[in-house]
């Protein structure tokens, strides 16, 4: 019976900490709101921004996510400016960005909470020759990149704290541009090839490595991945090699390198590949219906660590059962062998992805098929209301990541690696992400949802029953 007992109470404790109510407040909040954040990590508080069509309120939040101070200005002109594009943060408070639909018009609208005001600041760009490729946001710094059209060139305009702007060409001259089928090219007709079904034309996913990425991002074939040093930026479009461009936020140069993939036998057109970066090693995976080989290189192209797995060889890099969602069956089930998995995923778009676990990395493998569209989806597609609201704030990669296998069929398993990509055997424990999927089965009246992540995850709500809009922390 004691035993019983103190089970029972470790697990209580082990639950509660894992869905800690860190604090809630009597908010009223009406429908058609967009909630977004911002966290400075260098003072560990966070801004909470709530919009309607006319207003937004900037609630500043310390480490308790307790209310401090708040804020309230008009929104800018919703004909002009359309969307929150990216923010960054200074003494004064926080600086977000508006643009309208092709970028060109620019807003910068500070909320400075030491002398309590809102000012505001515009700009134009001249962007006829340019296509955008992503926009990034840090404490410093907010920053969009674009390719110069029929160039070698990127561009990127830098928003510093102090509400200065400054532009900044940077030439990626005598670079290996090449289509995916060896056809030449330049820097502006890579980004211009269609890669269906993920990559349109001058599309570039980000990938916020602090967050478990869903196969759905990691299954694109061009990423960055961004920190306060660089811009990576990886194209898998060619079956043979990754090309990597690394764009120094310093010195404004670009520099380039080509990482080979393993050779496999087969039809070129019946192979499958893609990589991820992650902790300066770029992992990549290369499939044929029945072979899967996996490989960890250093950006200089030299093999830290490889796998390889088929029909008579099967996959024992694994730490979880070969899981597969949607498609025909519906639902989840588990498949028998490895050569089911492979096969799956080469006839899907091919995907892994990293994430830390403490010193060690959790990789998930795997195909995702495109968005099983019904009729209303593909009109809402046709108007941009897919994964959004119109004018909404900005979008949330950790918050987007919980329906991105919506309607679609996915094949995944899990391993874990050391340092080194040795494979560490051993039953995987759930992560804050799997608690929160967890937290929002049980609970699903609840709306204005916003996640994100300090010493551990938070996730804030609004529950529609006590008009509360509730904190709750997470821990991998």
């Amino acid at each position: 019976m004691k035993k019983t007992f103190l089970l029972f109470l470790i697990l209580t404790t082990i639950n509660v900490f894992a869905q800690e109510v860190v604090n809630s407040t009597i908010l009223e909040l009406k429908k058609n709101r967009d909630v977004f954040q911002t966290v400075n990590h260098e003072k560990n508080t966070v801004t909470l921004f709530i919009s309607d069509k006319e207003k937004v309120k900037a609630i500043n939040l310390n480490d308790k996510m307790q209310i401090v101070d708040s804020i309230s200005a008009e929104r800018p002109n919703t004909k002009t400016y359309t969307n929150m594009i990216g923010y960054n943060s200074s003494n004064n408070g926080t600086r977000l960005y508006w643009s309208s639909n092709n970028h060109e018009n620019i807003l910068e609208q500070l909320y400075d909470f030491n002398n309590r005001k809102t000012t505001h600041k515009e700009y134009k760009l001249i962007l006829k020759n340019e296509k955008v490729l992503q926009k990034f946001s840090e404490n410093e710094n907010f920053y969009i990149l674009t390719v110069l059209k029929n160039s070698n060139i990127f561009k990127l305009y830098v928003f510093n704290n102090e509400g200065n702007f400054t532009e900044k060409m940077i030439p990626a001259e005598r670079f290996h541009f090449l289509e995916s089928d060896y056809k030449k090219s330049d820097l502006s007709g890579v980004f211009s090839e269609n890669l269906p079904p993920f990559d349109p034309p001058f599309s570039l996913q980000n990938i916020t490595a602090e967050n478990p990425t869903s196969l759905t991002d990691a299954a694109k074939k061009r990423k960055c991945y961004f920190n306060n040093k660089q811009i990576i930026i990886t194209n898998d479009s060619n079956i043979d090699f990754t090309q990597v461009i690394l764009i120094d936020l310093k010195d404004f140069t670009a520099t380039e390198k080509m990482v080979k993939k393993p050779y496999l036998n087969g039809e070129r057109a019946f192979l499958n590949s893609n990589s991820f970066y992650f902790d300066n090693k770029l992992y990549q995976i290369k499939t044929s219906s029945d072979t899967f080989h996996f490989t960890i290189k250093d950006l200089d192209d030299n093999i830290i660590k490889e796998y390889l797995a088929n029909s008579t060889n099967p996959i024992e890099f694994k730490n979880s059962e070969i899981y597969q969602e949607g498609g025909s069956f519906g639902g989840k089930r588990v498949l028998e062998n490895s050569s089911q998995f492979i096969r799956k995923t080469n006839n899907l778009s091919s995907a892994l992805s990293c994430y830390h676990i403490g010193q060690n990395t959790l990789i998930t493998f795997g195909g995702v098929s495109a968005l099983q569209q019904s009729t209303g989806q593909i009109f809402a597609g046709q108007f941009g209301l897919v994964g959004g609201v119109i004018g909404a704030l900005a979008f949330n990669p950790a918050m987007e990541s919980f329906n991105s296998y919506t309607n679609r069929k996915v094949v995944k398993i899990e391993g874990l690696f050391d340092t080194d990509g040795n494979h560490i055997k051993g039953e995987l424990q759930p992560l804050a992400f799997d608690k929160i999927r967890t937290f929002f089965d049980k609970n699903n009246d609840v709306s204005s949802q916003t996640l994100f992540k300090m010493d551990a995850y938070y996730l804030g709500y609004y529950d529609n029953k006590t008009k509360e809009y509730i904190f709750r922390k997470f821990a991998d």
